[in-house]
């Protein structure tokens, strides 16, 4: 790894997590499933493929996908979130919120990679 990839993954990775914590903020707090963390999961997931599916420059790979969308996209914080659903006793919250946000982004990805493979 060199250091033009540590700052392009740096760069696209802050633009990525500043998409990510403005989507948080604004849907997370309106209802008390976590749409926000939903929408970028699975938006990053269809983007990953996508990009994959374009077969872009190593330059632009590694910007938009280990970058932005690694940025974008926060596991961890679907983890802490299905956690505190099991903890509530909210169960059926907990497998729709896994079901949906693994079984769809995985459908996601698969749909943006034959996207971009199409392009």
């Amino acid at each position: 790894m060199t250091i033009a990839d540590i700052l392009l993954i740096a760069t696209g990775g802050f633009i990525g997590a500043i998409v990510r914590y403005m989507v948080s903020e604004k849907l997370n707090k309106r209802v008390g499933f976590p749409v926000g963390t939903l929408l970028v999961n699975l938006v990053g997931s269809f983007f990953i493929g996508f990009i994959f599916g374009l077969e872009l420059s190593l330059v632009w790979t590694v910007f938009l996908v280990s970058g932005f969308a690694g940025a974008l996209t926060t596991y961890s914080t679907l983890n802490k979130e299905l956690i505190l659903f099991w903890q509530s006793d909210c169960k059926q919250t907990f497998f729709v919120y896994l079901f949906i946000t693994y079984a769809v982004g995985i459908i996601l990805a698969y749909t943006g990679y034959y996207m971009g493979v199409l392009l």
